[in-house]
């Protein structure tokens, strides 16, 4: 079962990360929401792409409206593209969630369902009202599969409103020194006054991979999820650079109409560290941008792509 906690500031070692074999069952019903086939990561041309040719042990262009690659370890920045410029972040700012939820630990605390929990779209895994469910198995679908509703639920429990846990996201925040942030609720669908930055989400993303218990939920590649009736679904990440880069080991993707397609993306490769944020991009670009950052930043060829 998973265990949460508060975990020592210091990166810990990483274990392996497999595929999650046990499947979470919730304490109550659970409407069924199989999730679709991924399809392969598709690799950028080895010697260039649409805009010219990439320099020579150069960074790898990056598509997007706004990047950062860092050293997870040191913070320092290895590669930025506009990283202080005002953006909507779309989901993966429920990695802020996750870190508020982790800090609080007890994941065998019983999260009851209320009505004001299900009111996300659209990307939901259809919590019902007075449906009760262990905080840990919450927090693993929250980060695997993105659910709106979770998030909602997580954030209500812990805070005692949504409202109330959106003040301790902005308190988190200024802690972190994410200077050009403001959120408004735990799952980031649009809302106003609602931005961060490549760089805030870089800090962000640093305090999330010292958790342990964050860092053993987002390499997970899928999740398995029992129902009461015995009968199971099966979620898959959805983070494709999972599946298209070995050294890859998390962490949350982001998508709304405003904020385009985002991923905050971390690597590893025994020796060091990396994460990347890439805010603002064309679902044709997000994952190959993200993989070649996170492999030019541990020295590998961002070329070429290493499948697990």
């Amino acid at each position: 079962m998973l265990r949460l906690g508060l975990i020592a500031a210091g990166l810990l070692p990483l274990a392996a990360c497999a595929t999650e074999k046990q499947p979470l069952a919730a304490t109550s019903k659970v409407a069924s929401k199989t999730s679709p086939s991924r399809k392969p990561v598709q690799t950028a041309a080895p010697e260039e792409d649409d805009d010219g040719p990439v320099k020579p042990g150069g960074p790898p262009r990056v598509h997007a409206i706004s990047a950062i690659l860092i050293d997870a370890q040191t913070g320092k920045v290895l590669h930025a593209v506009n990283p202080d410029a005002p953006r909507a972040v779309a989901s993966t700012q429920k990695l802020m969630t996750a870190l508020l939820v982790a800090e609080a630990g007890d994941p065998d605390h019983i999260v009851k369902i209320e009505r004001v929990d299900t009111l996300a779209e659209p990307s939901k895994l259809d919590i019902e009202l007075g449906e009760t469910y262990r905080r840990g198995d919450l927090l693993r679908i929250l980060l695997v599969k993105s659910m709106n509703d979770v998030a909602r639920a997580l954030a209500r429990d812990n805070a005692g409103s949504i409202e109330a846990f959106a003040k301790k996201m902005n308190a988190k925040a200024a802690k972190l020194g994410m200077s050009n942030t403001h959120f408004v609720n735990p799952n980031g669908l649009p809302a106003e006054g609602q931005h961060s930055t490549a760089r805030d989400m870089a800090k962000l993303a640093t305090a999330a991979y010292k958790q342990k218990a964050i860092r053993d939920i987002v390499c997970l590649k899928e999740l398995r999820w029992q129902h009461p009736d015995g009968h199971i679904s099966e979620f898959h990440n959805t983070n494709r650079v999972l599946s298209s880069l070995k050294s890859c080991n998390g962490m949350k993707t982001g998508y709304t109409a405003a904020a385009k397609f985002c991923l905050v993306s971390s690597a590893n490769n025994h020796s060091k560290d990396v994460i990347s944020v890439v805010l603002g991009a064309e679902k044709a670009f997000v994952w190959n941008d993200s993989q070649k950052l996170l492999q030019w930043g541990l020295g590998e060829d961002p070329r070429t792509a290493t499948s697990p």
